[in-house]
């Protein structure tokens, strides 16, 4: 089937469901954008779907209300799955990236809406940006041909792989595991974070409809209706579950790695950005708050503190008020960090993070301290010490701190401290090629951007492939549908060899 095929089953799929959406039991006719996809509407202060309940339809186009019921329906679809030829892998993958690019602003618009944390372009963005997941085209087979014959090593599926997925990037992960995964021959089930079901689910309908309508396998992705954290524990226990990636918080990760299954998990991390005095200082101001700024820092990889060199200090700060930023005095820092911090629970913890204000936009956290910002303000900044609570712990909101040190050294080994040895991510800008490398290898991270925003390290702006799962302690890094095979050797002695 050609792409053009493909588009017009993408359409027939958008107007059914636009069509399904128009129930009397509603009272009134949706809105809906130009492809028939009912818009999420937000009435009275509260998120409002025009799609259909749940429980009401579950098993229906991959949702449903039990494990047990979701992951026999994903293995009768891999049965089907492992009869096809790759091309139909090839057509599920663009289905996937047709459906995220034409519905990217209503999907967008409707996460925000159930989710409440983020910024709406970024929410569009990141749907229209799976098209640079890569699918079947990263497929590969491996051969050696000698006296002793001819031997191929293939890259074949696991079967069933439980996916968990973060309210941070609920359809774009949901979306680009799908690629990764049905592109290497898995189906899959899902456990979504519960704040970001809602979208999830809706997009696994839009899916499975146009993939039966494509290839006639229904169930190819399912997905829990109602998640909850006994239900993401039945998968991880689950037979018939082979695999499992996790994108989530450090309990789910740790879950995960005890569960006996081979697990592709994304950790925690507290990405540092080092500037050395050789640095370009406009560049690494607009990268830094780039990074920080996308969809309000709810990247795993985004800049979440600052170590620059005391010679460029000040220069910096001030190149950040130029280019977005709105620098904090330390009395409006106290008041933030009060506000954004609860001192932790027990001597030695951890301070006690205000969810209220994950994911806010940055003219929300200056509310919340009594500050107005100029329109167009993207990141908070300001100047503290090691001892803030924003340097050591991984918020997600649109404020950097900035460490002040003595040298390029100094701000090397603040930064390797203060990731913690995740091995996640480090950020750079300098032009000393010297400290380019001490830092890449005292760090031994899984991504290390030199001169550039966070986004880079995913292909946004350098180079290489996109993924939302990047998995960091279980040491796949950013995953790609080989990360979701196992390796096969077939070999035949003495023969077939022609040369």
């Amino acid at each position: 089937m050609n792409a053009t095929a493909i588009r017009t089953i993408v359409e027939e799929v958008l107007t059914e469901l636009g069509k399904s959406s128009t129930s009397p039991t509603n009272g009134h006719q949706p809105s809906a954008n130009g492809h028939g996809i009912p818009v999420m509407s937000a009435t009275n202060g509260h998120f409002k779907s025009e799609i259909s309940d749940f429980k009401s339809q579950s098993g229906s186009d991959g949702v449903f209300d039990t494990v047990d019921d979701a992951v026999a329906a994903a293995t009768d679809a891999f049965r089907q799955l492992s009869l096809r030829p790759i091309a139909d892998r090839t057509q599920v993958v663009q289905i996937v990236k047709d459906l995220c690019e034409q519905n990217a602003e209503a999907w967008g618009r409707a996460e925000l809406e159930e989710t409440k944390i983020g910024r709406l372009d970024h929410k569009i963005e990141k749907l229209k940006i799976i098209k640079l997941v890569p699918g079947t085209e990263y497929l590969k087979t491996d051969a050696w041909s000698g006296d002793g014959g001819i031997t191929l090593e293939e890259y074949a599926p696991f079967g069933v792989i439980g996916a968990i997925t973060p309210v941070t990037h609920s359809l774009p992960t949901l979306a680009g595991n799908v690629v990764n995964m049905v592109a290497a021959g898995n189906t899959m089930v899902v456990n979504p974070h519960p704040a970001g079901a809602r979208i999830a689910c809706e997009g696994v309908r839009a899916f499975n409809r146009a993939f039966k309508a494509a290839i006639g396998i229904d169930n190819l992705v399912t997905i829990i209706g109602n998640p909850t954290i006994e239900s993401a524990d039945e998968i991880f226990k689950h037979r018939g579950v082979r695999m499992l990636c996790v994108t989530g918080g450090p309990a789910v990760a740790r879950a995960a790695l005890n569960s006996g299954k081979k697990a592709v998990v994304a950790g925690p991390g507290n990405p540092p950005v080092v500037v050395d005095e050789s640095a370009d200082i406009e560049h690494a101001a607009k990268s830094i708050i780039a990074g920080a700024a996308y969809d309000n820092n709810l990247l795993c990889i985004g800049e979440k503190e600052v170590f620059a060199v005391n010679s460029i200090f000040d220069g910096l700060m001030n190149a950040m008020g130029q280019h977005g930023g709105f620098r904090l005095n330390p009395q409006q820092i106290d008041a933030l960090t009060r506000a954004a911090f609860s001192p932790p629970k027990e001597p030695g913890g951890h301070a006690v993070l205000n969810r209220d204000l994950v994911g806010k936009d940055a003219a929300v956290l200056a509310q919340a301290i009594g500050v107005q910002v100029p329109a167009g303000t993207e990141v908070l900044y300001g100047e503290t010490d090691t001892s803030n609570p924003f340097v050591p712990e991984e918020q997600m909101m649109p404020f950097v701190p900035f460490v002040r040190c003595r040298d390029a050294m100094h701000a090397i080994e603040l930064a390797h401290e203060f990731e913690h040895g995740f091995g996640h991510t480090g950020i750079i800008h300098s032009r000393n090629v010297h400290n380019m490398t001490v830092m890449g290898r005292l760090m031994n991270t899984t991504l290390f951007v030199k001169n550039g925003p966070s986004m880079a390290g995913l292909g946004l702006g350098g180079e290489g492939y996109l993924s939302f799962s990047v998995a960091t302690p279980t040491g796949e890094g950013v995953t790609n549908p080989l990360t979701f095979t196992r390796s096969r050797r077939c070999v035949m002695v003495d023969e077939l060899r022609v040369v």
